[in-house]
C-alpha cells in the first residue's frame, strides 16, 4: 500500500522512462489512478471513526494455584522494548502467595447497539468467565451481562448499562459483497495493547479451518494476534464485515494468515441471543456425507453435487420416509446445495417450524419432497440415544458365503453377530474378512461391516448382494454405490470400481 504522496515525490524517473518508450500519454492522471486502485493512502480518518466503538473484553475467573487459567507470556525477541511491560502484566505472583485466586484474560469486542449497550465477542474470550468488564478507549469501564452464547460459531452477545454512559456503535454490513482482494481493517486488543488497528486484503473466502459445523471464514492478511479475538474486521465504508476469531500460527502471533466469522452468518446468531439468550436453528434430521465423482457416476447424476443422506435421526422431522439414505439433497427451500458442507448452514439458517421443499435424488429421479424442519437444539438426545437405523428384519435365508471384490461376505446369523459384536438392529451381509491391496481395502471396508444396500437396494443374503452386483455390470455401470452399516448401526456409503 503506497501513500499517494510518496508516488509523488517518486514518480519522476520512472515517468521519464515511460516517456522514452512511448507509454504513457496522460501520466499524472494514470498515477492518480494507479494510487486509488492499489489501496486508500491513508485510514487515520476511518480508524478515528470506528474506535470508539471496539472495546476490550478483560474477564477473570476462579482459578487454582497452579497458574493454568493465567494468560501465558508472550514470547518476544531478545531486548524487546515491550519486555518490561509484558514482564509488569502477564507476571505470576510470588510462590508465597499462590492460593485460590482470579484469573484475568482479555479479548476484544465492539458495540452493535449503543441505546440497548450490546457487545459482540467471541464466546471462547468470555467462556468460564465469573465477572465480565468492558474497557473503553478513554479508560472508562462497565460490568457486563452476558446475554447468550453460541458455541457452534464461537459468538457471544454481552449487555451493559448505557445509561452509565454514551456508547458508540458499529453496524454489521454484507460480508457475501466481499471479494478477494478487497481491503479491510482490523481493530483490537493484541496482547493487552488497546486501540490497534491493522489493514490488510480479504486474501480468501469459505474458508473451512474445523473450528465447527458452520465453518466459513473470511481470510485476511490483516495482522490479527492474541487479543484480537472477538474484534471487528470493517470494510472500507466502516461496517462490520467479520469477527476475528482465530489464526494459523506456528508461534503465536501473525504470519499473515487470520480468520473472521462473516456477518452474514453472525447476523442472524446475534439477533437470536438478544431475543431468546440461545440459538434456535432449523434441523432436517439426517446424517450426511459427500457426493464424490464415482457416487454420482453410481447414481446416474450428471455432476457430482449436493449432500448424500447416510442415515435418518429415529423421531427426527424426516422419519416418516420423506427422505431416505441414499437420497442426495440437491436442492432445499430453494437453494442449490453444491456441495455437503453449505446444507448444514442452510438449515440452520431456516426457522424452526417452517415448511420447506426439499429436492432429492432418489434412484437417478429427481423427487421434491415437503419437511417441517425441528430444532437442532432438541435433537441432541434423540441423536446421542440413537444405535442404529430400523431396518427391516433378516428373512435368514440360508447361504453359506460368497466373495466379491475383495470382500468376504455371509448370511447374519447369531453367532455372526456375536462374533463381530454386531447390533440387533442391524441387518444386512456381514464382511467377515477383507483382501488386502483390494478395491474394498483401498476404501476403508473392514470385518464386521455389513452392506445392507448396493445400488439402493436392500440385501440380506450374500447371494442377493452378488445377484446385485451383477445386475449392475449388465447395466454397463462401472462403480457399486454401497450402503455400509457399523457394528453399531452408523451408516456410510462408499462406491467400489467393479472392472
Amino acid at each position: 500500500m503506497i501513500p499517494t504522496k510518496i508516488l509523488r515525490a517518486t514518480r519522476v524517473a520512472p515517468v521519464a522512462a515511460l516517456i522514452a518508450l512511448g507509454g504513457l500519454a496522460s501520466t499524472p492522471a494514470i498515477l492518480t489512478q494507479q494510487a486509488h486502485a492499489q489501496g486508500p493512502a491513508s485510514v487515520a480518518d476511518l480508524a478515528e471513526r470506528l474506535a470508539g466503538a471496539v472495546v476490550n473484553i478483560s474477564t477473570s475467573r476462579s482459578a487454582d494455584g497452579s497458574g493454568s487459567g493465567r494468560v501465558p507470556l508472550p514470547k518476544l525477541p531478545e531486548g524487546s522494548p515491550l519486555q518490561e511491560f509484558f514482564d509488569d502484566f502477564f507476571q505470576d505472583e510470588p510462590e508465597s502467595e499462590r492460593g485460590p485466586r482470579q484469573a484475568q484474560s482479555l479479548g476484544s469486542g465492539f458495540v452493535i447497539d449503543a441505546e440497548e449497550g450490546i457487545v459482540v465477542t467471541n464466546n471462547h474470550v468470555i467462556s468460564g468467565a465469573d465477572e465480565i468488564v468492558v474497557n473503553f478507549t478513554d479508560g472508562g469501564k462497565l460490568d457486563a451481562e452476558l446475554l447468550g452464547v453460541d458455541t457452534k460459531t464461537d459468538l457471544a452477545v454481552l449487555k451493559v448499562d448505557a445509561s452509565q454512559r454514551d456508547l458508540q456503535e458499529v453496524s454489521f454490513g454484507d460480508s457475501d459483497g466481499m471479494r478477494i482482494g478487497d481491503w479491510v481493517m482490523a481493530i483490537g486488543n493484541p496482547f493487552g495493547l488497546g486501540g490497534t488497528v491493522t489493514v490488510g486484503i480479504v486474501s480468501a473466502r469459505n474458508r473451512e479451518i474445523g473450528s465447527g459445523p458452520y465453518d466459513d471464514f473470511i481470510q485476511t492478511d490483516a495482522a490479527i494476534n492474541r487479543g484480537n479475538s472477538g474484534g471487528p474486521l470493517f470494510n472500507m465504508e466502516g461496517e462490520v464485515i467479520g469477527i476475528n476469531t482465530a489464526i494459523i500460527s506456528p508461534t503465536g502471533g501473525s504470519i499473515g494468515i487470520g480468520f473472521s466469522i462473516p456477518s452474514a452468518l453472525a447476523i442472524k446468531v446475534v439477533d437470536q441471543l438478544r431475543e431468546f439468550g440461545e440459538t434456535r436453528r432449523g434441523w432436517l434430521g439426517v446424517r450426511i456425507q459427500e457426493v464424490t465423482d464415482e457416487i454420482a457416476e453410481s447414481l446416474g447424476m450428471e455432476k457430482a453435487m449436493g449432500a448424500m443422506v447416510s442415515g435418518v435421526i429415529e423421531g427426527g422431522p424426516v422419519d416418516d420416509g420423506s427422505i431416505q439414505p441414499g437420497d442426495v439433497i440437491v436442492e432445499f427451500d430453494g437453494q442449490t446445495v453444491d456441495n455437503v458442507r453449505e446444507l448444514p448452514r442452510i438449515v440452520a439458517e431456516s426457522p424452526v417450524g417452517k415448511e420447506v421443499n426439499v429436492t432429492v435424488v432418489r434412484k437417478g429421479e429427481e423427487q421434491t419432497v415437503s419437511v417441517t424442519l425441528g430444532r437442532l437444539e432438541d435433537s441432541e438426545k434423540l441423536a446421542s440415544a440413537e444405535t442404529g437405523e430400523d431396518e427391516s428384519a433378516n428373512d435368514g435365508e440360508a447361504v453359506s458365503s460368497a466373495a466379491v471384490l475383495g470382500m468376504h461376505m455371509a448370511a447374519l446369523d447369531d453367532q455372526i453377530r456375536e462374533q463381530f459384536d454386531i447390533s440387533a438392529d442391524v441387518n444386512g451381509v456381514v464382511i467377515t474378512k477383507v483382501d488386502d491391496a483390494s478395491v474394498a481395502a483401498g476404501k476403508g471396508v473392514t470385518a464386521g461391516d455389513v452392506i445392507v444396500e448396493i445400488a439402493q437396494s436392500t440385501v440380506s443374503t450374500p447371494k442377493e448382494a452378488l445377484d446385485r452386483l451383477e445386475e449392475l455390470k449388465g447395466q454397463g455401470r462401472r462403480n457399486a454405490l454401497l450402503m455400509l452399516a457399523s457394528k453399531s448401526g452408523e451408516l456410510r456409503f462408499v462406491t467400489l470400481r467393479m472392472d
